[in-house]
């Protein structure tokens, strides 16, 4: 149960980066809740200082905290224990492996009409990639279409890892219905993003019945 009436359950939210907020807002719409307001942004030290206080804040209503495993821990659950000992009822703390590009990859497909790339070249295995963020940049590097080579791959002699605008491609990429990023495919190669739908769909039917139990 995802809804009361007609009225989405909402789930604020904390996030690393706008990437990754641009991932869990599709996500929340793939499972039928509203994304609330989502805080974070200012990457992962300071999401991790905040923890606590959002799994506080979960007692009392929704929330879906999102980050990246990126090599801190040997595996998700090793990364979830030493953030968060216990989860609030209403928080789902779920861990993308290794980062929420791997999501991305995950649907090589869409990625690959997305990105002016031919779907061969993008890897199986989005979880095994070890650095998916330089992954995505060498195929941004390949591409047929002169903007997405502008905007993805840094320039020489910037010092950058990533082109100007590869944040929002990939935002844009992430929020397209219609021709983007299909949560549902991407589940199937990505253990992660499976656990991590699932996990939001029992938050939104548990916080959809804590409602209905209250009126």
């Amino acid at each position: 149960m995802t809804r009361t009436g007609s009225v989405p359950v909402s789930v604020s939210g904390a996030v690393e980066g706008f990437v990754d907020e641009a991932v869990l807002r599709r996500m929340l719409e793939h499972v039928g809740a509203k994304a609330g307001t989502i805080y974070g942004k200012n990457g992962k030290q300071d999401l991790r200082k905040r923890i606590h206080g959002y799994n506080d804040a979960a007692r009392r209503s929704p929330w879906a905290v999102l980050v990246d495993l990126n090599h801190e821990a040997d595996c998700a659950p090793a990364l979830l224990a030493s953030w968060l000992k216990g989860s609030a009822p209403l928080m789902c703390f779920r861990v993308a492996v290794h980062e929420t590009e791997s999501w991305l990859l995950a649907d090589p497909e869409r990625l690959a009409r997305f990105i002016g790339s031919s779907v061969s070249l993008i890897p199986r295995g989005p979880e095994k990639i070890d650095d998916p963020k330089l992954c995505m940049v060498n195929l941004a590097r390949r591409s047929r279409r002169r903007g997405v080579r502008e905007d993805m791959v840094p320039r020489d002699g910037s010092g950058r890892d990533i082109g100007p605008a590869y944040t929002s491609r990939l935002m844009e990429f992430a929020q397209n219905k219609k021709v983007g990023w299909r949560p549902q495919v991407a589940a199937r190669n990505s253990d992660s993003l499976k656990r991590a739908l699932h996990c939001l769909r029992r938050l939104v039917a548990s916080a959809g019945e804590n409602r209905v139990a209250r009126r």
